[in-house]
């Protein structure tokens, strides 16, 4: 099964088209949870109707926003599925890349071994250079090939779930996943994804350039706090070797 978590703060207006789609997605070997993120928007009254399910479209409520990572987690600690995924809600890519980047699953000789991400196609010049500027840096600092962090959709086996260890709360959490994936030597793929405007509202984060720096400061704090755990396991090893 596919347990695929869309965290969803504040997204009101996208709300009817997302379960719409999403309702198109689910059986007996997917399903969807979106977690209200803390949202004070009208975002809970849409989604009471589907707070009783227990399979298919299923709800989470997190009562208080304190992260993306956050929403994201909140979905993974009830996801019932052997493969774990998120994408976003603002529509700006499809949840059905999830179903394309799941098939490969069963096309793997080794599915525990496999991690899955989009690529995104079609996204503004600045976008494309803030990422491949990210990504550079990253695949430097960790010595290991960082491309396209932020992608949507991202998913993974459960086991490599089960083996993260204290995970951030916020956009970090894509490093983070990413990271572990390269760490624990699964093959990476990635499926193409079209990257469409927003229809409604504006990004929660990507509001300027006051913004972005404020992004690549958190992600190049918690770069290093990932680079020192890195080290510091290495050391452990060797200690026990």
């Amino acid at each position: 099964m596919l347990s695929l978590v869309i965290p969803c703060y504040n997204e009101a207006k996208s709300l009817p088209s997302l379960i719409e789609k999403c309702q198109a997605l689910v059986d007996e070997d997917v399903e969807v949870i979106l977690v209200d993120n803390g949202s004070a928007d009208d975002t809970p009254q849409i989604l009471d109707p589907f707070a009783e399910n227990e399979s298919g479209l299923r709800v989470v409520r997190l009562e208080v926003n304190t992260g993306y990572g956050a929403g994201i987690l909140g979905g993974l600690a009830v996801a019932k599925g052997d493969v774990l995924g998120w994408t976003h809600a603002d529509l700006q890519t499809d949840p059905a890349d999830a179903i394309t980047a799941y098939a490969l699953y069963g096309k793997s000789p080794n599915p525990e071994m496999l991690f899955v991400k989009g690529a995104r196609i079609g996204r503004p010049l600045a976008d494309r250079i803030f990422t491949v500027g990210m990504a550079i840096f990253e695949t430097i600092f960790m010595r290991s090939r960082m491309w396209d962090i932020n992608a949507q959709p991202t998913l993974m086996p459960r086991s490599l779930y089960a083996a993260w260890q204290k995970p951030p709360t916020d956009f970090s959490l894509d490093l983070y996943a990413y990271f572990q994936a390269k760490s624990h030597r699964l093959e990476i793929q990635r499926i193409p994804v079209h990257f469409s405007p927003r229809t409604f509202g504006e990004s929660h984060w990507n509001t300027g350039m006051v913004s972005r720096m404020r992004f690549i400061r958190r992600t190049l704090t918690y770069s290093w706090q990932l680079r020192k755990n890195l080290v510091r396991t290495s050391t452990d090893r060797k200690d026990l070797d």
